[in-house]
């Protein structure tokens, strides 16, 4: 599962708990990701400022809307979306410091970190997620993506999901109307629970989701191993009403 996505701290949204992640780091990491990490995150990073005044004017390159990943993983769909629409200014989230090393690792060659060239629409966020959507102007992302998050199947867990009705205002207030709100998922606890709050949503118009990957969805290494291990992903597109 691509995980969550959050730091120590206080909650930002009442009624969502501080921690909403498991691990921040796996295996130990290398001497080349250390340095990505050091020298190639801060060139990549969106300073909670400019976050706050104009979220679009951040990117290095002239952009016509801001899409927010959530807990990017890998960094495969992230830049794939980044590569296939320059004219989206993408903010990719993750706390994961292995998924970030990946990212980068894929951005930059081995020498190159700390001068190679970037993509000019494409910007990091590696803490809380929902720290993000409380800064962000109101109606300043065109489109959210929540793939294969981690689901927290224990019921006591639940209150962990990004996919929370305390955390739907938020979500909310940040989406301009018609902005879409993609979610994928293969573990049958975290659909129904998707099918639930989003259903009860008044903010969202939520048809049902397809069986398939979309066209226009880049697929995902935790898609792919789910449907090796034999589970079947279901994908929601939520409009923002």
């Amino acid at each position: 599962m691509n995980g969550g996505e959050d730091r120590r701290g206080s909650s930002p949204t009442p009624g969502v708990p501080d921690r909403l992640y498991g691990r921040r780091r796996g295996h130990p990491l290398r001497p080349r990701q250390q340095r990505l990490l050091d020298v190639t995150l801060p060139r990549l990073r969106l300073p909670p400022e400019a976050a706050a005044a104009d979220p679009r004017a951040a990117f290095p390159a002239p952009v016509d809307e801001v899409w927010l990943e959530v807990g990017f993983g890998g960094g495969e769909h992230a830049l794939a979306q980044a590569a296939a629409n320059p004219r989206a200014g993408l903010i990719a989230s993750e706390v994961f410091e292995n998924g970030l090393c990946s990212l980068l690792s894929r951005v930059v060659p081995e020498g190159g970190e700390e001068a190679a060239p970037l993509p000019g629409n494409l910007l990091l966020w590696d803490a809380d997620a929902r720290r993000l959507l409380a800064v962000l102007p109101a109606g300043s992302l065109d489109r959210l993506f929540l793939l294969f998050p981690d689901p927290w199947p224990k019921a006591r867990h639940a209150k962990r999901r990004f996919v929370h009705p305390a955390l739907l205002p938020a979500v909310a207030r940040a989406l301009k109307p018609g902005a879409e709100w993609r979610i994928a998922t293969d573990d049958p606890t975290y659909q129904a629970w998707v099918a639930e709050v989003l259903g009860g949503a008044a903010e969202f118009a939520t048809p049902p989701p397809a069986p398939a990957r979309p066209e226009g969805w880049p697929p995902t290494r935790y898609e792919a191993k789910a449907l090796r291990e034999g589970r079947a992903p279901l994908y929601w597109s939520a409009r923002r009403r």
